[in-house]
């Protein structure tokens, strides 16, 4: 099969850089696609933490000016991963984080910094690199979504692109002026272009002009056409209807196995289901949570956010004790969730333990020490954590919205005399709805032979990108034929 050369473009990629999912399907995706016959290289912004992880990295290319600054491409390794770096340090190194500063507000320019992210992309795309020409380009979410719009407007041949909505919450919206300091043309600034109710939108950008769109579930792309899940651009989405679909997320089982991962306690297999109760011991030490004869442990690894639901699950918390719950909870985000479940923990210690901020090894002895995984999401568009817990033989209790809809199959009566649940779903998102689904968690937990069959199912899911990367690859040599 002949090799097809892509580029991506995304704001950030694991290992060099992550705060989100996204970073996790950057960094994953490419390295699946390798077997299928695709070779890609993402571009990413020379943040400090990209400049220093990229072995080998040597200039490129070189853009003579770039939103205030020069700039150039490096390119390098990240173990397997092929990396260009924009080298631009008057819009990446900085104090804070990639969109954040240190107060915790936006970078004031990140239009520039991530329209000089698409910008660059679009340049590589043009043959920018000698011996580098890709069939096609695939831009994430909205700080990627300007790279279609260049492409377009250049007036130069140009490869196929792709948008793939990571979150459609996050538009990148700026203020109309903006339009002439990012280089596009008036003629963008149109209803069938990058304007929304006034103002630049990088991911309507990104929509009106790639030649496909992808979501990150099948579901969520089918909830994205209605006005609830819409955002405001469900019209649009159903206009480019025959553009778009959804691939659900994998997760990369090498950094996710509980056979071989350091991060926890005891490693164990489907195999050695047992020896998982040392973890289970080890993640209540953590916490400072007793041992309980018969508590059923949930486990949390999350933002605390509106979208995330975890308000619910703190409604839950004078359940816990009559349904003999415990609740390990990995997180931080929205101050008014912070301080309710600060003081839930208070007010029930040996019911709650809590961690605020985010610790990798942490949330690896979740996932192998939780006996239940919640995430109580409004909407979600995929959802990673819960083919973690299902690697893991933590069961997942989820309500019954996009990814998390396509990756579990419900405990419901039929699946359990099937002997093929591998979760709990709750439908409608609320917290009578939530603390009916813990109720079931109680009560089927107590019931251990049908518990280890619940483990066991989710355990063998398929959750790697292996066939994602088979239906990516599919759509790519369309798009590039």
């Amino acid at each position: 099969m002949r090799k097809l050369s892509v580029l991506s473009v995304a704001s950030e990629i694991y290992p060099l850089v992550k705060t989100g999912g996204l970073a996790d399907v950057a960094g994953a995706l490419p390295l699946a696609l390798a077997a299928e016959h695709i070779a890609v290289a993402t571009l990413v912004p020379g943040y400090k933490p990209v400049l220093d992880g990229i072995k080998g990295a040597a200039p490129v290319a070189r853009l003579k000016e770039l939103f205030g600054g020069p700039a150039r491409i490096l390119r390098g390794k990240a173990g397997a991963l092929d990396i260009f770096a924009l080298d631009a340090p008057h819009l990446y190194v900085r104090p804070g984080g990639p969109y954040l500063g240190p107060d915790g507000f936006d970078h004031p320019d990140n239009v520039l910094r991530f329209a000089g992210l698409a910008k660059a992309g679009a340049a590589l795309a043009q043959g920018l690199v000698e011996g580098f020409s890709p069939e096609l380009v695939h831009a994430h979410d909205w700080q990627a979504g300007l790279t279609a719009a260049y492409l377009r407007f250049s007036g130069k041949r140009s490869p196929a692109t792709l948008l793939t909505i990571h979150n459609l919450a996050f538009q990148g919206l700026f203020r109309a002026e903006t339009l002439t300091h990012i280089e596009l043309p008036a003629a963008s600034f149109v209803e069938d272009g990058l304007e929304y109710y006034g103002q630049v939108s990088f991911l309507k950008a990104g929509v009106n002009y790639s030649d496909a769109i992808t979501t990150v579930s099948p579901t969520y792309a089918h909830e994205i056409l209605g006005p609830d899940q819409g955002m405001g651009f469900e019209g649009l989405l159903r206009a480019r209807g025959d553009a778009l679909s959804g691939i659900r997320n994998g997760i990369d089982t090498d950094v996710w196995d509980p056979a071989t991962d350091r991060l926890i306690a005891k490693t164990y297999s489907s195999r050695t289901l047992t020896a998982r109760a040392e973890n289970t011991r080890a993640l209540r030490g953590k916490l400072g949570l007793p041992t309980i004869d018969g508590a059923l442990l949930l486990g949390v690894i999350s933002r605390l956010s509106n979208q995330k639901g975890l308000d619910l699950l703190l409604q839950c918390a004078p359940l816990f004790e009559p349904l003999n719950l415990q609740l390990a909870m990995l997180g931080s985000g929205d101050p008014d969730l912070v301080a309710g479940f600060k003081a839930a923990a208070e007010a029930a210690p040996d019911r709650i333990g809590v961690h605020f901020g985010y610790a990798e090894e942490l949330a690896h002895l979740i996932q192998a020490g939780a006996d239940v995984l919640v995430v109580p999401s409004r909407f979600e568009p995929c959802g990673l954590t819960q083919l973690c817990a299902l690697r893991y033989g933590a069961a997942p209790l989820t309500s019954r919205v996009g990814g998390l809809n396509d990756t579990i199959i419900d405990a419901n009566d039929m699946a359990l005399a099937a002997q093929c649940a591998t979760g709990l779903h709750f439908s409608p998102v609320t917290a009578e709805a939530l603390a009916a689904a813990l109720r079931k968690a109680a009560a089927l937990f107590k019931d251990k032979t049908l518990w280890r069959k619940l483990q066991l199912n989710g355990m063998k899911t398929d959750v790697s990108w292996t066939q994602p990367a088979k239906t990516y690859a599919n759509l790519y040599r369309t798009l590039a034929e």
